[in-house]
C-alpha cells in the first residue's frame, strides 16, 4: 500500500483533530481553527506536489512512438497503442503528457498536409503586419483558379487544428479516421479544389509580464520611520505570496496571456474571414462545403451573414454530428429551405448508413452515418455532392 505525500501531511492534523475533539470549550475552538485550516487546503493543488516535473519529450521519437504502413501510432519498442495511464494515480501528469503528445502530432498532420497532400499553408488576416499575431490556412495549388468544383473542409471546436476531426482518434486508431486526409486525396484525385480551414486557431499564447510595484520607499514626504514600516509590511507580503506561489504553483508553470488574432478570433470569424478572402474570390462554379459538428454552427452562421452570396455559390453541404441550431442562431425562413434542398447531416446512429434518422429542427435532413460509437461517419459524403449537384442542375 502507497501513502501520498499529501496524506502524510494531513495525517498529523486528523490525529490532532480526534484527539482534541474529546476536551473542553477551549480544545473545540482548536477544533474550530484546525476544520477552518482543512477547508483552505487545496488537495488538487498539494497533490502537485508527488508530481514528475512537466518536462516532455518534442518529437515523437522522443515520446518512443511512430505511426505504422497502416496510419496507426504504435511504441518503437513494444509494438503496443499509446497508453494515456503512463504513471497510475497521477492522472494530471498524464493528461499533460497526452496534450504534449496531440501537440506534436498536430504539427505531423500538418507536414502531411504539405508533403502528401500538396497543400500550401496560407498565412491569414491576409494583410497582416510582421509582428501582429496570425493564423493560417491550407490550399491546393488550384483551389482560388479550378473553374468547376472546390471542397471546403471545416472541423469541430476543442484541440482539433486544420487536417484533423478528432485527436483521440488518431492516438488512439489511425490517421485515417481522425484526419481530413483521406477527404483531401479523393477530392483531389476527383478534380476538386481544396481549402482547409482552421477555426480553431484563435489566437497566440505569449507568457504574461510580471508587473512590478513601485517601492513605497520612493515617496521621499514619507517619514523614515513609516517608509521602514512599510518595507517590512511589503516584504513580509511578498514572501507570503512567493511561498503561497509555491505551493500553488510547484511545476512552475508559465502564466500566459491570449492574444487574439484579427479577425479570426472565433471559429465563426474565421469562416467568414475565409470565405470573404479566398472562397468569394475562387473561380469554382460549384462549391462544396463538408462541416463537422462545431463546424456546421459556423457554416450556418457564415450563411446568415452572407446569404445571398453563399446561395449564388455553394452547391452542396455535407454536416457530420453538427451542433448547429436554426432557431438559437436565428437563421431566417429562406435559409432554413435552402438548407432542406441542398444539405444533410450525418448523425451518429446505430441505424444502417443513410437511414432517415427523425429531427426536431425544421432545417436539413439527419441520416445514420452507421457509427454509434460517435467515430467519424462512413458515409460517401462526395457522391451525396454529386447526388445534389445533379438535382440542381436538372432543375
Amino acid at each position: 500500500m502507497s501513502i501520498s505525500l499529501s496524506s502524510l501531511i494531513l495525517l498529523p492534523i486528523w490525529i490532532n483533530m480526534a484527539q482534541i475533539q474529546q476536551g473542553g470549550p477551549d480544545e473545540k475552538e482548536k477544533t474550530t481553527a484546525l476544520k477552518d485550516l482543512l477547508s483552505r487546503i487545496d488537495l488538487d493543488e498539494l497533490m502537485k506536489k508527488d508530481e514528475p516535473p512537466l518536462d516532455f519529450p518534442d518529437t515523437l521519437e522522443g515520446f518512443e512512438y511512430a505511426f505504422n504502413e497502416k496510419g496507426q501510432l504504435r511504441h518503437i519498442k513494444t509494438g503496443e497503442p499509446f497508453v494515456f495511464n503512463y504513471r497510475e494515480d497521477l492522472h494530471r501528469w498524464n493528461q499533460k503528457r497526452y496534450e504534449a503528445l496531440g501537440e506534436i502530432i498536430t504539427k505531423y498532420v500538418y507536414e502531411l498536409l504539405e508533403k502528401d497532400c500538396n497543400l500550401k499553408k496560407i498565412s491569414i488576416p491576409v494583410d497582416a503586419t510582421e509582428s501582429e499575431p496570425k493564423s493560417f490556412i491550407f490550399m491546393s495549388e488550384d483551389a482560388l483558379t479550378n473553374p468547376q468544383k472546390l471542397m471546403v473542409l471545416i472541423h469541430g471546436s476543442g484541440v482539433v487544428r486544420a487536417g484533423q476531426w478528432a485527436r483521440r482518434l488518431i492516438i488512439n486508431e489511425d490517421l485515417d479516421s481522425g484526419t481530413q486526409i483521406p477527404f483531401i486525396k479523393r477530392a483531389v484525385a476527383e478534380g476538386y479544389g481544396v481549402i482547409v480551414l482552421n477555426p480553431n486557431e484563435n489566437y497566440i499564447e505569449v507568457e504574461k509580464p510580471k508587473i512590478h510595484v513601485q517601492s513605497s520607499s520612493d515617496s521621499s514626504d514619507e517619514p523614515a520611520e513609516k517608509r521602514e514600516r512599510k518595507d517590512k509590511v511589503s516584504k513580509e507580503t511578498k514572501k507570503r505570496r512567493d511561498f503561497y506561489e509555491k505551493y500553488r504553483n510547484p511545476q512552475r508553470e508559465k502564466e500566459m496571456m491570449q492574444l487574439y488574432i484579427r479577425e479570426n478570433g472565433s471559429p465563426e470569424e474565421h469562416a467568414i474571414y475565409v470565405w470573404d478572402h479566398f472562397i468569394a474570390q475562387a473561380a469554382a462554379e460549384n462549391v462544396f462545403f463538408v462541416a463537422h459538428s462545431y463546424g456546421g454552427l459556423a457554416f450556418v452562421e457564415l450563411m446568415i451573414q452572407r446569404e445571398a452570396d453563399v446561395k449564388n455559390k455553394v452547391t452542396a453541404v455535407a454536416l457530420t454530428d453538427s451542433v448547429h441550431n436554426v432557431w438559437h442562431q436565428e437563421a431566417g425562413k429562406t435559409i432554413r429551405e435552402w438548407m432542406r434542398e441542398n444539405c444533410c447531416n450525418w448523425v451518429s446512429s446505430s441505424e444502417p448508413l443513410d437511414t432517415s434518422v427523425e429531427s426536431m429542427l425544421p432545417d436539413c435532413p439527419r441520416v445514420s452515418a452507421d457509427s454509434p460509437s460517435g467515430k467519424p461517419w462512413k458515409g460517401d459524403v462526395s457522391a451525396e455532392s454529386d447526388r445534389v449537384e445533379c438535382q440542381n442542375k436538372q432543375l
